[in-house]
């Protein structure tokens, strides 16, 4: 069974940095694209970045751009997200996800993921 657990999430003040972590048991983590999507208060759940399995091809939403950076450890079985420059506006629950598909580039999509995390909480104060 597919399992992915997230931490790092925290207070922390505008313009400061968190990174995430998201451990995945269960499969052949390498060959997963993996991404993490964030859902604010009120809001929809909305891709921030993705990773993919083969040649670690990454895609990033506008919104995070030039800030954040996803990464993984293969070998740890571990996507990470680095945080830069936080804003009030990236506050929401971030949660990692996996896409069994091996698409050449991760998904946008969350229905296009298989597996999810339960979410960690970033929260940025102004």
């Amino acid at each position: 069974q597919v399992q992915l657990v997230e931490s790092g999430g925290g207070l922390v003040q505008a313009g400061g940095s968190l990174r995430l972590s998201c451990a995945a048991s269960g499969g052949t983590f390498g060959k997963w694209n993996m991404a993490w999507f964030r859902q604010a208060p009120g809001k929809e759940r909305e891709f921030a970045a993705g990773i993919s399995w083969r040649f670690e091809n990454t895609v990033y939403a506008d919104s995070v751009k030039g800030r954040f950076t996803i990464s993984r450890d293969n070998a740890g079985n571990t996507v990470y997200l680095q945080m830069n420059s936080l804003k009030p506006e990236d506050t929401a629950v971030y949660s990692c996800a996996a896409d069994l598909s091996w698409a050449t580039y991760p998904p946008a999509t969350s229905d296009d993921y298989d597996y999810w995390g339960l979410g960690t909480q970033v929260t940025v104060s102004s």
